[in-house]
């Protein structure tokens, strides 16, 4: 299952900077383990905001949900997820 996952990060103004370093780079490097696994299988930055767009190859929405409670920012993140499959007008052969 596909789902497309917008997600905006708001972290506390008080956040104590070696927190905050810790935080973002426990987030990139679990976001790189499930890239490398194909469960988070595009990545991109919203210009000028601190969000991403990113889509999500899971078997389920509890696996969804289940990866998304686990990352270490998703508590300072606002989530929009929408669920995603092919358009019969799309030229491509598969998802990839």
């Amino acid at each position: 299952m596909l789902f497309h996952v917008k997600m905006t990060v708001s972290l506390p103004f008080d956040m104590p900077p070696e927190l905050a370093s810790q935080l973002k780079a426990d987030e990139v490097a679990l976001a790189k383990r499930l890239q490398q696994q194909g469960k988070w299988r595009h990545l991109w930055r919203i210009a000028g905001h601190y969000a991403n767009y990113s889509i999500f190859d899971v078997d389920s929405v509890q696996e969804l949900h289940d990866l998304l409670m686990q990352l270490p920012l998703h508590p300072y993140m606002a989530i929009e997820v929408d669920a995603i499959c092919r358009h019969p007008a799309s030229i491509h052969e598969d998802d990839r």
